[in-house]
């Protein structure tokens, strides 16, 4: 297939790119390159790229594909917080704009990556499949659950919009983020010597390796048409959905010498879930990566490239940092275009 992946160079497309053309796919990069020189490891680009805004695709860029893997955006809470009017704006309007000029060109799927952050709070702790109201609580999740529905209204016979739902990533990519619970709490340890808990731990939160992410965009690109038409998929291995406190535990007896603190302001988080990911398996995916498993990769990533607090948590390896300090820098403009400085 001739497929469209936009944002390629961030945590998810690293190793999805690969993955695609591995198995044979023709794969296009679109990447505006937000994150310059926040890498971890070396990338394998597609064998096309093209340096742009999702803003700026038009419906002539768009011709000829069989799919668009739509992965850009603001990717997390504390950054769709930063300027919630920004994040409507890229996360739920830029997206339905692709989406409507990948219809008119003639694109068969468009495969999204949503959130499990759409369930919110959940007033119960049931287990909460694709069918199970959304109840967003930062406008990040409002985006990914606005951007959704606009999707559904624009599937017809010639269109199929998928909805990936995925649990809270973690693991090595190329542009790895240590804003990410179990990647956060693995690199405090490493460096610091504690698994330092920023809320009470008490929340539920469903974890997914981003390589089985992967996987699972890849098996939603060539599933049968009748079993993802207009369909949302929960992504992630229910056994890996757990407490923070549970996680912390987890962190701590696979990183050697190390205990668990919390932070002056830990607090209860209002983001807590519990979610069925049973559904997906119809397509074929099958999680390879446990919590445990995907702690001891990034244990061993860690001591083969040491990365200290002011690194993991400044404007490398930090979405919301690296963001401010590009705008502080002119490299950004207000609404996060990279200025003619950042191109040189």
């Amino acid at each position: 297939m001739r497929v469209l992946v936009t944002g390629h160079r961030g945590y998810i497309g690293g190793l999805l790119v690969p993955r695609l053309q591995a198995a044979g796919h023709q794969v296009t990069g679109a990447d505006s390159d937000l994150y310059r020189g926040c890498d971890f490891g070396r990338h394998v680009p597609p064998r096309e790229t093209r340096a742009t805004d999702i803003r700026d695709i038009t419906v002539a860029d768009l011709e000829g594909f069989d799919a668009v893997i739509h992965l850009a955006g603001l990717s997390n809470d504390p950054l769709g917080d930063l300027d919630p009017e920004l994040t409507d704006a890229i996360n739920t309007r830029a997206t339905l704009r692709l989406a409507d000029a990948a219809r008119s060109a003639g694109v068969a799927r468009f495969l999204f990556s949503s959130s499990c952050s759409n369930y919110g709070a959940s007033a119960t702790g049931d287990w909460l499949t694709e069918d199970a109201p959304l109840n967003p609580v930062t406008p990040y999740a409002v985006s990914k659950v606005e951007a959704e529905a606009g999707l559904d209204g624009l599937a017809g016979d010639g269109f199929s919009p998928v909805f990936l739902r995925s649990a809270t990533a973690y693991g090595v990519s190329p542009r790895i983020r240590f804003d990410l619970v179990v990647n956060n709490l693995t690199a405090w340890a490493m460096a610091t010597g504690q698994v330092r808990l920023k809320s009470d731990g008490s929340a539920w939160r469903p974890l997914v390796h981003v390589a089985d992410i992967a996987h699972a965009f890849e098996c939603a690109l060539t599933a049968p048409r009748d079993r993802v038409h207009r369909h949302a998929f929960n992504v992630g291995r229910n056994e890996d959905c757990m407490q923070i406190r549970t996680l912390a535990e987890k962190v701590r007896d696979t990183v050697p010498g190390t205990k668990i603190c919390f932070a002056s302001d830990a607090g209860a988080d209002r983001r807590t879930y519990r979610v069925d990911c049973s559904k997906i398996a119809g397509i074929g995916f099958t999680p390879r990566w446990q919590v445990e498993s995907g702690i001891a990769e990034l244990r061993d990533a860690l001591r083969a490239m040491l990365v200290p607090v002011d690194a993991f948590e400044g404007p490398r390896f930090g979405r919301v940092a690296h963001i401010r300090h590009a705008l502080a820098n002119g490299r950004l403009t207000a609404d996060l275009r990279r200025t003619t400085a950042a191109m040189a």
